[in-house]
């Protein structure tokens, strides 16, 4: 069944907002495997112009995943998880994430389009500051294999 194309503009919000940790920014680092010491250590960080550690470029994708999820499992959208692939990701920042950050998160649909017998679904996530402060965009696209063929094959 193909991609309910009234939940364009679609807004998924986090029921809470997310504590950006020294631990998670460590962990997350050495799961990507990038050593760098603006993720670890406090004074390279600070030596650098920070206030403290900051996150990885794409630590975001915790936060984004959030809202992701819960258009995923939201049944009347239509997404039939198991075709799905990730097209793309992209981030575009206001500045970097930094150890102690607390932020909310708002994942809207901002794009479903057929497109060579797929389809594709663009979340755009807006991660703030409790206190309102833009962060960063996290844009992340789902290609459906074979949702546009069988839209098409359910109109005929």
């Amino acid at each position: 069944m193909a991609i309910n194309r009234d939940y364009l503009g679609r807004v998924y919000e986090t029921p809470q907002p997310y504590e950006v940790t020294r631990g998670k920014i460590r962990e997350f680092a050495a799961a990507i495997q990038d050593p760098s010491p603006l993720y670890t250590d406090t004074a390279a960080a600070k030596a650098a112009g920070h206030t403290d550690v900051v996150a990885p470029p794409t630590f975001p994708i915790i936060m984004a995943m959030d809202g992701a999820g819960q258009a995923i499992v939201d049944p009347d959208l239509r997404l039939d998880f198991s075709m799905v692939v990730h097209g793309d990701q992209s981030f575009r920042y206001s500045r970097p994430l930094r150890a102690g950050d607390v932020v909310t998160t708002v994942t809207t649909i901002a794009d479903i389009k057929a497109l060579g017998g797929n389809e594709m679904m663009t979340l755009e996530s807006e991660i703030s500051t409790v206190e309102g402060e833009h962060v960063v965009t996290s844009v992340m696209m789902f290609v459906v294999r074979g949702g546009a063929a069988e839209q098409q094959g359910s109109s005929a």
